[in-house]
């Protein structure tokens, strides 16, 4: 997908990886691993028994690309490279990415990397960093990763595991600013991700309006009835992650019925 949106809405799908288990996670919980409080740990809405090529090699059967492959913390590499080899130039790929390691991912197979903290770095959006990367893999395999929390009625971007604001919101000028450098945008309702309580359709409202670069949403998503709603709200431009709702994930949305409607529009 090449910075140009597309006419039709999609679903995109989700691999999530912690301590090299695929899992589906409550975003907003997400913690270092040598936490001391038992209140402030990661809280895990589904494990799989199932490695990360099982996934990978589910998407690649049904012919569903772009989805993302999120390293949630340390310890994952080995299961990143093998659903980016069992899915080659189907999957993005973020979580650490940097200009250091982008290629090693990229040349593995991914078809993009994802970076939030690498370029949303104390706070701002560091400018030499972000153009270092565009200069180093070029733009058009660059997905930038605004997920957000709210404060003060306003979406902030958020970073390190989702805990630390930035000083940057998500608005019509900062995405048609930082379009120029990405082919995407991923952004995760922090709020709400993993909870299957209902997206936020603010959110997707907002990135329907104003984003002239692909974009994908996820977070919140509880029913079937959500694709249609996201479409809708969306203005049919905003493409849709489904997570913990899956029933491959453990949820009660068919993922079989949720390839279908993918298929039957996008034909």
């Amino acid at each position: 997908m090449t910075g140009e949106q597309d006419t039709e809405m999609k679903f995109r799908p989700c691999i999530d990886i912690k301590n090299g288990k695929v899992v589906q996670i409550i975003g907003g919980t997400l913690r270092e691993e040598n936490s001391s409080s038992c209140t402030n740990s990661t809280i895990t809405n589904f494990q799989s028994e199932n490695p990360s090529s099982f996934f990978a090699e589910l998407y690649r059967k049904d012919g569903i690309y772009g989805g993302h492959v999120i390293s949630l913390g340390p310890g994952n590499e080995k299961a990143v490279l093998s659903a980016l080899k069992a899915f080659p130039g189907g999957l993005q790929v973020g979580g650490g990415i940097n200009t250091d390691n982008a290629h090693r991912y990229l040349d593995a197979g991914a078809s993009h990397v994802i970076v939030t903290s690498f370029v949303f770095s104390n706070g701002i959006i560091d400018m030499e960093k972000l153009n270092a990367l565009v200069n180093k893999i070029g733009k058009d395999r660059l997905v930038l990763d605004l997920s957000c929390r709210t404060r003060d009625n306003q979406f902030w971007i958020v970073t390190d595991r989702w805990q630390k604001f930035t000083e940057v919101t998500v608005t019509e000028e900062n995405i048609t600013k930082l379009s120029e450098y990405c082919d995407e945008f991923l952004v995760h309702g922090v709020d709400v991700e993993g909870k299957m309580a209902g997206v936020q359709s603010d959110l997707v409202d907002l990135l329907g309006k104003c984003c002239p670069i692909p974009v994908t949403y996820a977070g919140g998503v509880k029913d079937f009835s959500d694709l249609d709603h996201v479409k809708e709200v969306g203005n049919n431009r905003v493409d849709l992650t489904i997570g913990s709702a899956l029933d491959i994930f453990g949820g009660k949305i068919p993922y079989r019925e949720v390839v279908k409607w993918h298929q039957t529009h996008n034909i």
